[in-house]
């Protein structure tokens, strides 16, 4: 229970100017089963004294006691949802490090998941101000950059980057891999954009990074030179040491790549922080490996209603985080129009590419203005096929990535054909047509071969 200062605002205040004075974050809680539910309020003013000024007692109130500041730099809960136990805790900006985002974590989503009397805590959002977004870095590349990375004209400004991450998520040597991507790279039209390592594919004895690196750029090399157009590798460098990382990001600009790839919650905001100022020039891949062990709510809470279970923060929250720290692009789930949480990746998808994201009421997300900082990709992943590339684009826009495993190794014509049957798919949407109306006209062609076999809706990933 909050003690000594009182941690709940006056009724109906609202913070002056947040975007200047304050980070707002937006907490739903369970109460544990022996606390009265009457106790909600004790259960939020603890929230925020713990995550900001506060203890567990009262405490020496001398005058070298700090409680005069304490008291000045308090966090306050206000908006209050007694019904669903939500409520917004304001924070003043001077109690954090302003680019500093572990020590800022260590406050809101630090002890209080500790506290006795709750037994559920969820960050639905977090809305940063100005003096903290502009602190970070942001993408180096952003959106637009990477097209002009890649050269691309008008004909393919306004369509999605697509791309494969190798099946087996592990089994292929280095060799295989470049052999594999000068398969992709040069099938079709060659026009198909990226190949990807997965997120367990680091250093291994049977496929080293040193030798995978070389050995693929080296292949994407002579494709360019044949064809002009310009690849993309998501080359996997994460590392627990982060001196190693930057050695792997060098090896990769010195072999002629573009990007890295970084497992941002197993390596952590420190590691992705670092490595977006030390990085020579290459654009930030995130991938979100291990992010359900924090983001996902089972229970009826992901909407704001019934009770939480466990311990979360939304990935809209985690998403926002990653485009300040500096990626370039990041997974956000695939559209899946009759799952539960159908929506979620479109919302996420508007904390990426916008510039003042709106709230979503849906999700209690509380928007965010970016003054500027440059925009990321959202990455669908996950069941995806030709089939449904209309679907993925209709639901996050032509700035996105698309990432195609089974949905193109899987071909039932092989791998060239599935390279085809996504390009015909993103053909189609350039004519303003949907991939089924494109595989009735061509029932000869890959993409039609793909949709007889997945058909036109995303695989749900058991």
């Amino acid at each position: 229970m909050a003690v000594q200062l009182n941690y709940i605002a006056p009724q109906g205040w609202v913070p002056d100017n947040p975007d200047e004075n304050y980070i707002i974050v937006q907490f739903k809680i369970s109460l544990a089963d022996f606390v009265p539910k009457e106790a909600f309020l004790d259960g939020a003013a603890s929230v925020a004294a713990e995550s900001s000024t506060g203890t567990w007692t009262k405490v020496d109130e001398g005058p070298d006691s700090g409680i005069k500041l304490a008291d000045e730099y308090k966090a306050v809960v206000f908006d209050i949802d007694q019904n669903n136990h939500m409520f917004k805790v304001a924070y003043k900006v001077d109690l954090f490090e302003p680019d500093n985002m572990s020590g800022f974590l260590a406050g809101p989503a630090g002890n209080i998941g500790g506290m006795k009397m709750v037994k559920g805590v969820r960050i639905f959002d977090m809305r940063f101000p100005k003096k903290m977004v502009q602190a970070f870095p942001g993408p180096r590349y952003g959106i637009e950059g990477i097209r002009n990375l890649l050269d691309q004209d008008d004909t393919h400004w306004n369509m999605p980057i697509m791309g494969t991450v190798p099946k087996p998520k592990v089994g292929r040597t280095a060799k295989e891999q470049a052999i594999l991507a000068r398969r992709m790279f040069s099938a079709g039209t060659g026009d198909y954009d990226f190949i990807k390592d997965d997120e367990n594919l680091t250093s291994l004895l049977f496929n080293r990074f040193e030798e995978r690196a070389k050995l693929v750029n080296e292949a994407i090399a002579d494709v360019e030179k044949q064809s002009g157009k310009k690849k993309l590798y998501l080359c996997n460098l994460t590392h627990s040491n982060i001196d190693t990382m930057i050695k792997r990001a060098e090896l990769i600009k010195e072999t002629g790549g573009r990007c890295m790839m970084i497992d941002v919650v197993t390596t952590g905001f420190a590691a992705v922080h670092t490595m977006r100022l030390k990085n020579p020039g290459l654009a930030i891949h995130a991938h979100r490996a291990m992010h359900a062990f924090i983001t996902r709510e089972s229970g009826k809470g992901i909407g704001g209603e019934g009770e939480i279970e466990g311990f979360s923060i939304s990935m809209a929250t985690l998403a926002k985080l990653c485009r300040l720290l500096g990626v370039d692009s990041i997974h956000t789930g695939s559209p899946k129009a009759k799952m539960e949480d159908y929506g979620e990746s479109e919302m996420i998808k508007d904390v990426l590419v916008t510039d003042l994201t709106p709230p979503d009421p849906k999700f209690k997300t509380l928007g965010q203005n970016w003054f500027g900082m440059k925009t990321v990709w959202p990455t669908a992943s996950g069941g995806l096929h030709p089939g449904v590339m209309d679907v993925v684009v209709e639901k996050l826009g032509k700035d996105c990535y698309i990432q195609m495993g089974g949905g193109v190794l899987g071909h039932p014509q092989g791998i060239e054909k599935g390279v085809e049957a996504a390009l015909e798919a993103r053909r189609a949407i350039a004519q303003g047509i949907s991939v089924k109306e494109y595989a009735d006209k061509y029932p000869d062609s890959a993409l039609a071969y793909a949709i007889k076999l997945w058909g036109t809706e995303p695989k749900i990933v058991y």
